[in-house]
């Protein structure tokens, strides 16, 4: 959902909320629906704590989880760049076919798996490319102690893109299950009613409506917020994007370019085998 989506909502949920408490506040008698205000406003404020502590620890955790998917994205956009080196310093007869294959993994990430961890479809597929290049990595047989030296290093380096390549899918899904949507909206929705018993009619409207609006809205963007960290990939402001992998192939020709390697990858611009 964009900014703009989410603003017009949460005005719009803020705006029947106020109409729901000045339309209440008409018929309620002075002083509001509690004989005792004291001790209505003390059972507000456990209602009120007790919904703040949860959802501020669910903000905490999924932020976690969205940092975690930004670092992975950008980490393994950083080891595709480093193998593409480790690459050229493999036997011959591998050499170039690594290189092609590092292109389409790049490729295949902007381009395939990127549309499908923002659509949730992503699941448990894997990217056919990093597949390839353990097939094409099986039969490399090292015969100097650079080759040997730069074996090594592939192996490292593959096993740390595949850790980050997870980090980055984490979470494409949705984090937050669904039990838990649904207690956070029926206790949203009972401090709703609660505030209703608020409504005094000895109150002006105006600070009826403020009383009603500022909780509403609070709780509505927090809950937004949950929702924009549930699902962190996708077109919009502070969305993850495949930038670092957009970056990284740009240096991938870049560098060829400067040393001369002629990147002849065999797959489309999408990153399918071609």
């Amino acid at each position: 959902m964009s900014v703009l989506a989410s603003g017009a909502l949460a005005v719009a949920i803020t705006a029947l909320t106020v109409v729901a408490m000045l339309l209440v506040r008409r018929r309620s008698p002075e002083g509001s629906w509690f004989s005792d205000g004291d001790r209505a406003s003390g059972v507000f404020g456990v209602l009120a704590t007790g919904f703040s502590v949860l959802l501020g620890f669910i903000i905490f955790l999924a932020f976690q989880s969205y940092d975690e998917a930004r670092s992975g994205a950008q980490l393994e956009a950083e080891l595709v760049a480093q193998q593409l080196q480790t690459a050229q310093l493999m036997p011959q007869d591998v050499r170039d076919e690594l290189t092609g294959e590092l292109v389409c993994y790049a490729r295949a990430v902007v381009r395939t798996e990127w549309p499908a961890m923002v659509a949730g479809t992503i699941g448990d597929s894997v990217n056919p490319w990093g597949v390839a290049m353990f097939q094409t990595f099986r039969d490399v047989d090292p015969q100097t102690n650079a080759e040997q030296s730069a074996y090594d290093r592939w192996a490292d380096e593959t096993a740390d893109r595949q850790q980050a390549r997870q980090s980055r899918v984490h979470g494409a899904e949705g984090l937050i299950p669904l039990p838990l949507w649904i207690v956070l909206y029926i206790v949203a929705g009972v401090i709703f009613v609660y505030m209703l018993f608020f409504a005094d009619s000895a109150e002006r409207a105006p600070t009826q409506a403020v009383l009603m609006g500022s909780v509403t809205l609070v709780i509505t963007l927090l809950l937004l917020l949950i929702g924009f960290f549930d699902h962190p990939h996708g077109p919009g402001v502070g969305k993850l994007q495949p930038i670092a992998m957009e970056r990284t192939l740009a240096l991938m020709e870049t560098q060829g370019a400067a040393i001369g390697l002629v990147l002849d990858p065999p797959c489309d611009a999408d990153g399918r085998a071609g």
